[in-house]
């Protein structure tokens, strides 16, 4: 009788403790970041397809392949992300963003690494949203507007996805931010800007070590200039 009683309260333990178990907050907390991730990579193949020549490209070219960390010079741990072959050499899982290891680590805060200029959250999510319409090597299709040339709606963007990597915060490369109106304005009234980016005689072509902007985009840049460089 005491070993059926005992049988029995071992089997009320159990039968509780998979309870437990079962309406963890962990567990409960894992199918919420599924279900997170589920809705995410459904918004991400309904947007409409991100450009990867137009518009992911020179996000790793600016913030990863620089002198130092993923250029052709240092390859740091190995990556090279200064070219489509190269950035889908190592860790670029076509349609599967979350077992892409160069989209965990952006997603991880991992890189660009502490001392460097953070992606923003909508160059993030064109990433992953390139990753999960399947990373293709998508060209000529940046739907650039050169009539758009006001400072948010045109050279702000260009900078944060061309120039920020090197040219942000404290550590700005040659001492000069481009993250800021205030440092874009400088190097807009001086000439500098404009002389960098069509690499003009006497200063230094930019983006450095990569391919110059787009002819869309110098004119959007050009025009902002001889408007007066505002702040609209």
């Amino acid at each position: 009788m005491k070993k059926s009683a005992l049988l029995f309260a071992v089997i009320l333990l159990l039968f509780f403790a998979c309870q437990r178990s079962v309406n963890s907050p962990d567990i409960n907390q894992t199918k919420a970041y599924q279900d997170s991730i589920a809705a995410q990579d459904l918004l991400d193949a309904k947007a409409p397809p991100v450009c990867f020549e137009g518009e992911v490209l020179p996000i790793f070219q600016s913030s990863c392949a620089k002198s130092g960390c993923h250029d052709a010079k240092s390859h740091k741990e190995g990556y090279v992300l200064d070219s489509y072959n190269n950035i889908m050499k190592k860790g670029i899982v076509p349609y599967h963003p979350q077992q892409s290891e160069v989209y965990t680590v952006i997603a991880e805060g991992e890189m660009p690494p502490k001392g460097n200029t953070k992606l923003t959250t909508e160059q993030e999510t064109l990433i992953r949203r390139w990753i999960r319409q399947g990373a293709k090597n998508t060209t000529n299709c940046s739907a650039c507007d050169t009539s758009v040339y006001t400072y948010s709606g045109g050279v702000a963007p260009i900078m944060t996805n061309n120039c920020i990597g090197c040219h942000s915060g404290k550590n700005a490369s040659a001492g000069i931010d481009l993250s800021v109106y205030s440092g874009v304005q400088t190097v807009a009234l001086n000439g500098r800007l404009v002389g960098s980016i069509t690499h003009a005689p006497g200063y230094s072509p930019m983006p450095q070590g990569s391919p110059m902007l787009s002819d869309c985009n110098i004119t959007q840049i050009e025009k902002w200039v001889n408007a007066g460089a505002p702040n609209n």
